[in-house]
């Protein structure tokens, strides 16, 4: 079906959220870690890239 997203996606997109409080929390307790962005990051093109994959099919 065009616009849906399949539940690997959706689950990719609540890590990448999940993922973003997490840093976000730990940058506020701790003081900022640039790998933890770099990973979030990266995370976040993936899950771009698979949300963009899912809608192409």
């Amino acid at each position: 079906m065009p616009g849906s997203t399949d539940g690997s996606t959706k689950t990719m997109g609540v890590l990448t959220v999940g993922g973003l409080v997490a840093v976000t929390a730990y940058t506020v307790a701790l003081g900022s870690n640039g790998w933890l962005w770099f990973g979030w990051v990266v995370l976040g093109l993936i899950t771009l890239g698979m949300i963009a994959t899912a809608r192409s099919t």
